[in-house]
Order: structure tokens, then sequence, then C-alpha cells
């Protein structure tokens, strides 16, 4: 497994669990902890990592930080707010769902501002 192949899987483990230790990750990889702690290094120039010392310590990734996760577009975002406004309530129920989820933090915001003023 070259260096690079090495990251690419120490990212995979953080996505998918969030935080694990230094000597897990070198065992499951079959490095040293030192070559974890230099590809961490390497790793954090790029993504949003952060390490802790000690008894629980290990390498956490931001709670933020969803890579996979899908994320509108500003003209995407605009679209399914004009239409909610020709939507039935299904319909509006099911973009303003949309919205919450994959749109950005002001549109989140906005819908939020927006329910609580018509009591939803």
């Amino acid at each position: 497994m070259t260096a690079n192949e090495r990251r690419e899987e120490i990212m995979r483990i953080l996505v998918c669990r969030r935080m694990e230790s230094m000597r897990l990750l070198a065992h499951e990889l079959g490095v040293s902890t030192r070559t974890i702690r230099n590809d961490i290094t390497v790793l954090t120039v790029d993504y949003p990592l952060y390490t802790t010392r000690g008894k629980s310590g290990g390498v956490s990734l931001e709670n933020w930080y969803q890579p996979n996760k899908i994320i509108l577009t500003q003209k995407h975002q605009s679209v399914l707010i004009q239409l909610m406004a020709k939507a039935d309530e299904a319909e509006e129920s099911a973009l303003r769902e949309i919205l919450s989820t994959y749109g950005s933090p002001a549109v989140r915001k906005q819908l939020a501002a927006h329910s609580s003023l018509n009591g939803k």
C-alpha cells in the first residue's frame, strides 16, 4: 500500500468512525504509530482533522465535515424555494425537507425563521 492509498484509507475510516486512536489505525494498516502521525500531519492540510492526547485521545474528524453529503447549488435552492410557493402542503413539506437537508446554512436559517412565523 502506498502512502497515498494509506492516507485515503485513513480518511475512509475517519469518515465512518469520526474518531480513532493512532494505535488502532497503525495496527489496522500495518504501520507504526509514527507513520500514522506523519500521515495525519499531511492530511490536516486538506481535511479538518484534530488530534487529542491521553488515554481517550486519537485523531478526529470535525463533525461538520460530511464529504458524501450532497450540497445544492444556489440556483437549485432558488428554484426549489420558488416551487415551494406554488406547491400543495405535501409537496411543500418535501421541498422543505430537501432544502433543510441539502441547502446552505443561510437557506436552512431562512426556512426555520419562516416556519416559526407560520407556526409550522
